[in-house]
């Protein structure tokens, strides 16, 4: 039988209506628990000697049709679902990973996951480095024999430079190490990590997954004997978990994600185009600009650039909060990936928690802007951007 279409199983994978009496909309089932018909089937349940539901910590019907929705959607074996981005983030490496072992990440990463490494280091022996991952020679230097997760963000966060998937996932298989893609500036619409060989996929499903800036909600996909124990122990013991009601809103915002990023995408590059010809843009970073260093690698393995921007403003920081502070149609706030257009200053907002040293490493000036590209008319969009540049201009 032939696959249907991204935008089909969008809309249909992880639900049937048959089960459901007929209802169009997946049901909200929001129970805390479920009842056995006998005691001897509680025990059965528990012993993993029958399938069905205990408790809604363990598994919800309302969250196992997200989970085979995104599995679907990334091409993977198994999804789970969590009560955040970090949720899932923390989840999978903790799964991973033991005291003494080693984490290699991507020069450049979201803060709270710099924070996260840095914990595990802290209390519980876990080393990490940060490579910049288009020097191969480097990556290779860094691997040790230590090494059991490769976890790389790509567009990274705010730095928009890429990784090659396919290369991270060859690296991964010959040295045994686990490859961990943070897929949450793209969405399995834009990019598909495992496609390329890596082994799990992660999202901040509060981003484009969700769409509407209503829901806090991580995701992950990836092999089903290892998505297993991460549901029967860090996702289960620690308690990340997403409730039935977040579930059911990032059902209804799957259904319009392919719509939603095509016009996200279509933003981004013509806000993307404009700051590039404009006199008081120092640089712009988004991939699929052709003078970009990753336009190349942009081309192969994404469908199109999606919706953020990161640019400097002229006159360093200064000017770059002054702009902040003129934007009208734009919001200031942090988080990306909304029906609105957001805009933020990464050095004191989102990766204030890395040191500023480190920061700079990393390629984050204290200049640098984040713009997430929402789904108004491009026009007021542009026009909004310039009438706040003029005001420092």
């Amino acid at each position: 039988m032939r696959k249907k279409h991204f935008e089909t199983r969008a809309i249909h994978a992880g639900y049937q209506t048959t089960c459901n009496r007929g209802s169009l909309t997946p049901p909200i089932y929001q129970t805390s628990t479920f009842v056995f018909d006998s005691a001897e089937q509680g025990g059965r349940r528990f012993a993993g000697e029958e399938e069905g539901y205990i408790y809604s910590r363990l598994g919800n019907p309302t969250l196992t049709a997200l989970e085979e929705k995104i599995a679907d959607l990334e091409n993977g074996e198994m999804g789970a679902a969590f009560g955040s981005g970090m949720a899932a983030i923390s989840a999978i490496l903790v799964a991973l990973v033991e005291s003494g072992d080693h984490i290699l990440a991507t020069k450049g990463l979201y803060g709270c996951s710099y924070g996260l490494l840095e914990m595990l280091k802290e209390k519980f022996g876990v080393q990490h480095s940060f490579v910049d991952f288009s020097d191969w020679d480097l990556v290779e230097r860094a691997i040790t024999s230590k090494t059991k997760v490769i976890f790389v963000e790509t567009p990274i966060n705010p730095t928009m430079r890429l990784v090659d998937l396919e290369k991270v996932a060859h690296l991964g298989k010959r040295t045994g190490a686990t490859v961990v893609v943070d897929n949450t500036f793209m969405s399995p619409y834009l990019q598909r990590p495992l496609e390329w060989g890596c082994d799990v996929v992660v999202h901040s499903a509060t981003k484009y997954i969700g769409g509407h800036g209503d829901v806090i909600a991580g995701l992950a996909v990836g092999p089903r004997e290892l998505m297993t124990k991460v549901k029967q122990s860090t996702l289960k013991d620690i308690g990340g978990v997403l409730g039935p009601f977040d579930a059911w809103l990032l059902l209804r915002g799957i259904k319009t994600l392919p719509l939603r990023m095509d016009r996200h995408s279509e933003n981004g590059l013509a806000v993307a185009e404009y700051l590039a010809r404009h006199p008081l843009i120092d640089h712009v970073y988004y991939p699929f600009l052709p003078d970009q260093p990753d336009y190349r690698l942009a081309r192969r393995q994404m469908k199109a650039g999606g919706g953020v921007i990161s640019f400097e403003v002229k006159g360093g920081v200064s000017s770059g909060i002054a702009m902040l502070n003129r934007v009208q149609l734009a919001k200031v706030a942090v988080s990306l990936g909304d029906t609105e257009t957001l805009i933020q200053h990464p050095a004191s907002m989102t990766h204030s928690v890395i040191p500023r040293e480190k920061r700079i490493e990393m390629g984050i000036s204290d200049g640098l802007i984040r713009l997430s590209v929402g789904l108004e008319n491009v026009e007021d969009i542009i026009a909004d951007l310039e009438q706040a540049l003029q005001s420092i201009g």
